[in-house]
C-alpha cells in the first residue's frame, strides 16, 4: 500500500479521535478562543492534535516506522511494502482521543486556576458555590466573574 495513503488514513483516524474528545468534553464544538489570556483549544484544535498525535505514534512505533520515504530506486533497492491493519487504525483513533484529551485538560486546568484566583477576591454565597462546581471549567470562570 502507498505510505501516503496509510498516513492519510492514520491522520483521519486520529482526527476522528479528536472529534470524539470534543464530544466527551463539556466544552462541545466551540471554536478556539482566548479567555482571560488562556487559550481554549476548541474542537478544531482537538482534531489537529488528535491527527498529529496519531501520526506521530504510528510513524514512530507502528508499521510506518519502517518505511523509508527517500530510498533511491536507482540503487537497486526497492521500498519495503507497507501494510495497515485495523488494529493500527484503532490505535490511531485512541491516540487521537488521548492527545486531544491532554490538550483539553491542560486548558481546563488553567481555567480552573484562574477561577480560583477570581473567586478568592469575591464573597460568594454557599449556594452559589455548590451550583458553580457542577459546571465545566470554562463555565466556572464565567460564573465566578459574573458573581
Amino acid at each position: 500500500m502507498n505510505p501516503w495513503i496509510c498516513a492519510l488514513l492514520v491522520l483521519t483516524a486520529g482526527g476522528i479521535g479528536g472529534v470524539v474528545n470534543a464530544l466527551l468534553s463539556d466544552n462541545g464544538f466551540i471554536l478556539p478562543r482566548r479567555i482571560n489570556e488562556i487559550l481554549c483549544p476548541g474542537f478544531l484544535t482537538n482534531i489537529l492534535i488528535g491527527a498529529l498525535a496519531a501520526f506521530a505514534s504510528w510513524s514512530s512505533y507502528g508499521s510506518g516506522a519502517g518505511v523509508e520515504l527517500a530510498r533511491n530506486a536507482n540503487a537497486g533497492l526497492e521500498r519495503a511494502q507497507i501494510s495497515l491493519t485495523f488494529s493500527a487504525l484503532a490505535g490511531a483513533f485512541f491516540v487521537g482521543v488521548a492527545g486531544a484529551r491532554w490538550i483539553t485538560n491542560e486548558a481546563d486546568k488553567k481555567l480552573l486556576k484562574e477561577s480560583v484566583k477570581v473567586a478568592g477576591e469575591k464573597d460568594l454565597p454557599r449556594e452559589h458555590c455548590e451550583e458553580i462546581v457542577k459546571k465545566s471549567p470554562r463555565r466556572v470562570l464565567e460564573a465566578v466573574e459574573l458573581a
